[in-house]
């Protein structure tokens, strides 16, 4: 017996891409709706071998329905998801309006599963940010095995990270820059994406830290261990797919690099790819498309007592944000909190 999934969002980058996970991942879909604004209504989308038609969000009756992903702005989530968990489905939302709240639970399923229990407070469980959902995959088995006291991690976050106008605006930019028949000037971003990089992602806060920013710190505190202090710089650069981190990492016990390294090989959800030679770590470009966490460039830091820096890229549609919420399903699963509704009655 299958699950009853809805898809809200479901024209968009995220929320294709959910679409191609569970169909993947051959999740127990008994039945699946994808829903879309009105704007985007009977846009059709795939589901493994289906087609389906995006019916209206703004008039969809929940009930009976098993759970939602949602995949669409922090406004339409604040309108829609608790309509849906009022209506007896479990959401699983990909924006940013949850995730801090004390009463929902913040999951990455490799990180912190035992806290998924608290989803029956609201009948929601919130996705972290993209940058977070990598990075805290990273540090938590080195954090079981030597307890981090400090992260210093510089991003590198491709503009897919922005939207479908996000990418949009780095090709049509880069195509002006080569053939200047047309100016494109900067709309989503704060300026020149083409050629350039941009050392802000969101808006700036009082601290002079950008919401970005916040947000590692906040998400990773609340997913991974309040004790540990985090400072982020959150730089926008011109990869259409992949966000990059560089991670500095104080420890409270010494941790030799090869045992980091052979820690991170056995841990779920990553890929250790570190060869001391050209080309022997991991990039964006290599990592699309799949559901790894890729670590490479592990070494000692001799700045501090018990330091390491590495290099992790993850594709920041999949385990930054789709995968991450299929995975969240997954566990839900796996951990018998959801009985399907058609098998209830």
């Amino acid at each position: 017996m299958g699950y009853r999934v809805v898809i809200v969002g479901a024209t968009g980058n995220v929320g294709r891409e959910m679409l191609n996970i569970l169909a993947e991942r051959q999740f127990p879909v008994d039945e699946i709706m994808a829903l879309a604004s009105r704007r985007s209504l009977g846009t059709e989308v795939s589901f493994g071998d289906k087609t389906l038609k995006t019916k209206d969000l703004d008039t969809f009756d929940f009930t009976g329905w098993d759970m939602a992903l949602f995949a669409v702005g922090s406004e339409a989530t604040a309108k829609y998801a608790p309509i849906a968990a009022k209506q007896g489905c479990v959401v699983i939302d990909n924006s940013s309006l949850y995730r801090y709240d004390a009463e929902i639970p913040l999951i990455v399923p490799e990180v912190n599963p035992e806290a998924i229990h608290q989803y029956s407070n609201k009948n929601i469980i919130a996705n972290p940010n993209c940058s977070t959902a990598q990075m805290v995959v990273a540090l938590k088995p080195l954090h079981d095995r030597a307890t981090i006291k400090r992260v210093v991690v510089s991003t590198y976050q491709s503009v897919s990270g922005a939207g479908k106008e996000g990418a949009d605006e780095l090709w049509d930019q880069t195509k002006s820059i080569y053939n200047p028949v047309t100016d494109v000037p900067p709309n989503k971003f704060q300026k020149q994406i083409a050629f350039n990089v941009i050392p802000q992602i969101d808006v700036f806060m009082d601290s002079g830290d950008t919401k970005e920013e916040w947000k590692m710190v906040v998400e990773t505190k609340k997913i991974l261990d309040k004790r540990i202090k985090v400072t982020a710089t959150c730089v926008r650069v011109p990869v259409f797919v992949g966000h990059s981190e560089s991670i500095n990492i104080e420890f409270e016990d010494h941790l030799d690099e090869n045992e980091a390294r052979d820690i991170l090989r056995e841990s779920p959800g990553i890929m250790v790819i570190d060869k001391r030679e050209d080309g022997g770590y991991a990039t964006p470009v290599e990592c699309v498309g799949d559901y790894a966490t890729f670590i490479s460039r592990i070494r000692q830091d001799s700045t501090i007592e018990n330091g390491l820096n590495m290099w992790v890229v993850s594709d920041n549609l999949r385990k930054g944000a789709a995968l991450n919420a299929v995975q969240i399903a997954e566990a839900i699963i796996n951990r018998k909190l959801l009985q399907p509704k058609a098998q209830a009655a």
